[in-house]
């Protein structure tokens, strides 16, 4: 495994993979990885010739109240995990060598951003845009994997390659969880104890929406009362949202119908986990393609 840290090299990399004709499969990410991560790379490995991974805390994405500073970091750890994973490039750019000077530009998010994450982070998805398309840019991959435990980035994600016609097939990856169900996160290692034992609940909040609707009910004021009553008595956290919401519009709904997302964020002590299933109804047409 080649570790790159400057984007002249890495550009350097990208032109002989494509004068040899190699497709280039993209993984971003801001480090500390887990098996989610993992998994992308793996797939990633399995669907192309060359597998770039990043590993970039994106300072652009983050309020002034957030952590940036606090969001974990292990560059030995990741090092070891990208190569065992098949990784070929890890690109480890520093700030200064992403943004050498105050952009002069940046991307706006107008749609997929007034629901779930994007009301209480302003700002976040502009920037998680405008890293992405930086990425892509030296990257040039014929393909980028996302996964969908962080749903909205990826609804907007696929706004940005449709909206702006960028050449690359951006691959959904499903969520990757514990044996009880809590979906894996860097930010998992913040929790407390007794908050790890009860997290799992967020995940149980959500499948009982999905058992509600197999079961008939198509009431979202219904299905959401009954998913944050389990989040009231069993998470012991405190509740950011509960939302059912159109997927990938996240738009309200008053009835299911279509593809839907049921989605749920709380607040630990240490650690704000988010979670959410990705629900088409019979009969419709998945959200994107694979």
């Amino acid at each position: 495994m080649n570790i790159i840290r400057t984007v002249a090299s890495l550009k350097k990399e990208v032109r002989y993979f494509q004068l040899d004709n190699q497709s280039i499969g993209f993984v971003p990410t801001m480090g500390f990885l887990h098996e989610g991560h993992v998994t992308l790379a793996r797939k990633a490995r399995k669907e192309n010739d060359v597998v770039i991974m990043s590993i970039f805390v994106n300072p652009l994405q983050f309020g002034p109240n957030e952590d940036f500073e606090r969001y974990p970091r292990d560059e030995a750890r990741d090092t070891a995990l990208a190569e065992e994973a098949g990784v070929d490039i890890l690109f480890l750019p520093s700030v200064e060598e992403m943004y050498p000077d105050e952009p002069s530009v940046t991307l706006t998010v107008h749609k997929r951003t007034n629901a779930l994450c994007g009301l209480a982070r302003v700002g976040h998805f502009d920037g998680v845009a405008t890293v992405v398309m930086k990425l892509f840019h030296l990257t040039e991959a014929d393909r980028a994997y996302f996964g969908k435990k962080d749903a909205q980035q990826l609804a907007v994600i696929h706004g940005l390659v449709d909206s702006l016609n960028v050449p690359i097939e951006i691959v959904d990856v499903d969520t990757v969880r514990e044996p009880d169900g809590l979906a894996k996160s860097s930010r998992n290692v913040y929790l407390l104890p007794e908050e790890r034992e009860k997290a799992p609940a967020i995940y149980k909040a959500l499948q009982l929406v999905a058992e509600s609707i197999e079961a008939g009910e198509t009431n979202i004021a219904h299905l959401k009362q009954k998913a944050r009553r389990v989040l009231e008595e069993q998470t012991g956290a405190e509740i950011d949202y509960m939302e059912i919401l159109s997927y990938p519009e996240l738009e309200s709904l008053d009835s299911v119908s279509g593809t839907i997302i049921a989605a749920a964020a709380v607040k630990y002590k240490n650690a704000r986990l988010i979670d959410n299933l990705i629900l088409p109804m019979k009969g419709s047409a998945p959200c994107f393609a694979q």
